[in-house]
């Protein structure tokens, strides 16, 4: 088991920049990839960013690309995005998730482990 909380989230105006973190307790951080989903109200869950286990594969939703930035620190057992240029489409609960299978997923369902979310909006 392993638990994941995050943290980060506000209120933030176009084109500003917010940095979440996921910070997990339990087992072994590194043996999972991480990712970044989010969910806006009324919208289904998406993918938006997701790290391997190491670090060093990070894929991207197309929409986010050149905008935000997934990486991940396993001394702290943290995972971090970093997200600039922010629009009101960014606007949703975001979660992190842990995959034990250490896939570099766009899919929710391959994901063991997920945080309760933490609130981004972005003002116009």
């Amino acid at each position: 088991q392993v638990q994941l909380v995050e943290s980060g989230g506000g209120l933030v105006q176009t084109g500003g920049s917010l940095r979440l973190s996921c910070a997990a307790s339990g087992r072994t951080f590194s043996n999972y990839a991480m990712g970044w989903f989010r969910q806006a109200p009324g919208k289904e869950r998406e993918f938006v960013a997701a790290i391997s286990r190491g670090g060093s594969g990070k894929y991207y939703a197309e929409s986010v690309k050149g905008r935000f930035t997934i990486s991940r620190d396993n001394a702290k057992n943290t995972v971090y995005l970093q997200m600039s240029s922010l629009a009101p489409e960014d606007t949703a609960v975001y979660y992190c998730a842990g995959d034990l299978a250490g896939r570099i997923s766009a899919y929710s369902r391959d994901y063991d482990y997920w945080g309760q979310g933490t609130q981004v909006t972005v003002s116009s």
